[in-house]
This record gives C-alpha cells, structure tokens and sequence, in this order.
C-alpha cells in the first residue's frame, strides 16, 4: 500500500484534495485529518493497515492541496462535515468506514452522528468524537442535517440563471412578493437584474 494516487473533487468555490490507496473496489475507508494537518498524516499508518480496503484521505477546505474558502469566510466545524458529504457523495459511497485524527475525529463523530445509515466504523485515533447535551439531541440532528442535505441539492440543481424581459422581470418579483408595488418593484429591479444579450 506504499503507492498511491491523487485525487480532486470540484466544489462550488474550487476543490477539495485527496490521496488514494489500494484498489478502489475495495472496502471505503476515509480517513480525515486532524487541525491544521493534511492527508499527509496518514502516509506513515496506511501501509501497515489490512490491505483489501481503498484508503481515501481528504484535505479539509484550506488545508493540503484543497482550495481555501474565499476570504472573509469563516471555517466553521459543520463546514468540515459537510466536505465530508460532499467527497462521500463524489465518489458515490452509500457506506463506509470513517477514520479520524484529533480533530477529523470530531468531524467524523458528527457526520456519524448526523447520517448513521452512512457509517459502517468509526476509528478514532487521539479523539474524543463528538458529544452533545442528551436535551438537544434530536432538535440539533433534525436542523443541521437538513441545512446540508439542502445546501447540496440546490447545488446539484444550478442552471444558468434564466433571461427574461424587463416585463416579464418584473411581473416574476411581483408574483413572488404580493406586498410590492409595480413601482417598488421596478426599483428593485434597477439593481437586483443584470441585462444580458438575451434578456
């Protein structure tokens, strides 16, 4: 398991990195680094794990050779589980084996925590996973799941934007905000459309 490949999955403000061992028909592990870390980590432990698995480590957003979140975004810890969903959904795993250090413990625990029909084992190496109030268990799974599972189907659906006409335009944002005037509405519509050559 010494060699391996180099993976690259796009995301909507440029990708996230990753190496690959073994035979990718083999079972999927993904292995999450810890803070400030990347994939790199894992170089030393993978050839001395069962061989007959494809080893997958990931670089978190702004770590290894992913791209950084453009400036002024903060890196939140949801953010890191759903990269997480992002790179599963990639490389089409309906289950698969998580394997965190330090922080990508935590990061794996939550997405364990969040979509267990995923996860078939949670190795945690220097990690505490992840722990929650029991009172705010099933409030915190419910929201958080939904906010990701949403934000990556409306992603899957982008199109262009449609063109219209100015008319058409403007009877949309009336359609869609009944307290609007056609004159508020022609206002808005001064800075909230760009005109293209079709519309």
């Amino acid at each position: 398991l010494g060699m391996f490949s180099e993976l690259k999955f796009l995301v909507p403000w440029g990708h996230v990195a990753a190496k690959a061992w073994g035979n990718s028909e083999g079972h999927p592990v993904l292995c999450l680094h810890g803070w400030l870390d990347n994939a790199n980590t894992f170089d030393k432990l993978i050839p001395l794990l069962p061989r007959g698995c494809y080893y997958v480590a990931m670089d978190f957003s702004g770590h290894g050779l992913s791209s950084h979140r453009p400036a002024g975004c903060p890196y939140h810890f949801l953010d890191y589980v759903t990269d997480v969903r992002r790179v599963a959904a990639a490389l089409q795993w309906r289950k698969f084996t998580l394997m965190g250090h330090s922080m990508g413990g935590a990061v794996a625990g939550m997405f364990c925590f969040l979509y267990p029909e995923m996860v078939d084992k949670l190795i945690l190496l220097e990690s505490l996973g992840f722990l929650l109030a029991p009172e705010d268990t099933e409030a915190w799974l419910k929201s958080k799941r939904r906010v990701i599972d949403r934000l990556l189907s409306l992603e899957a659906k982008q199109q262009t934007p449609k063109a219209r006409s100015p008319e058409a335009a403007l009877q949309r944002l009336l359609e869609a905000n009944s307290h609007l005037t056609a004159e508020g509405g022609a206002i808005l519509l001064q800075r909230g459309a760009t005109e293209t050559p079709a519309g």
